[in-house]
């Protein structure tokens, strides 16, 4: 039983760290893509300083060579002045500048080889780094445009902002008109105390006009001609 419980809590925290992940891949991805500069920083230092010693070890190296072959001259020279003396003791300092001048060598080959590894590797560091950065623009792009179709999605199937506008634009458009609600009132109001039969008979032609019409006014508009 309590391996199959443990197997459960390692499947849970398995999918909690997933989910997690998911959820916040973006500053995950910024903070890797931060962390590979930072190596890359460390790495490019190292090798500036590998190829400063290696060209501090080359002058030395050539400085090293020049001077064997200046004793290496006089020497030869001294033997042809017959001064033995003076020879053995330039040949002593050559065979010694000669011996610095093999480890010095070997010193320089592993330096050459070591700066040639690390330039290799920081190259391909460099490389790494800009496909990075290219695949955290990409993976912000979509979670962007994720985001932008949840939202729309959740616009789409609720009752969103601009459902309820229309919905409010659709009920002022329904109501009835006040301004004819209240003429409809005085006319029911009229004919209840029969405040306008008198306007009705006389428009019939029943007894005196009791206000002006268009046709009083055309007739009066002809007579005048």
């Amino acid at each position: 039983m309590f391996g199959t419980l443990r197997t459960l809590v390692i499947g849970a925290n398995a999918r909690a760290d997933d989910q997690l992940r998911d959820t916040f891949a973006v500053e995950l991805i910024d903070q890797k893509v931060r962390e590979a500069e930072a190596a890359l920083r460390a790495a490019k230092t190292t090798l500036a300083a590998l190829i400063q010693r290696q060209r501090s070890e080359q002058r030395q190296y050539d400085g090293l060579q020049k001077r064997i072959i200046d004793l290496t001259n006089r020497a030869q020279a001294a033997l042809d002045a017959n001064n033995d003396a003076m020879a053995m003791e330039a040949a002593n300092a050559v065979a010694t500048m000669e011996n610095e001048a093999v480890i010095r060598s070997e010193t320089l080959s592993r330096l050459e080889a070591k700066v040639m590894r690390l330039r290799s590797s920081v190259e391909a560091g460099h490389r790494r780094i800009i496909d990075l950065k290219q695949g955290a623009l990409q993976a912000k792009s979509v979670t962007a445009e994720a985001k932008m179709q949840s939202k729309l999605r959740q616009t789409l199937h609720s009752n969103s902002s601009a459902e309820e506008a229309q919905e409010m634009i659709a009920r002022v458009l329904q109501r009835d008109d006040p301004f004819e609600q209240a003429q409809i009132l005085d006319d029911i109001n009229g004919d209840l105390d029969a405040s306008n039969l008198t306007d009705r008979m006389a428009d019939a032609g029943y007894g005196d006009a009791t206000r002006v019409t268009a046709s009083a006014v055309l007739e009066r508009l002809k007579s005048k001609k």
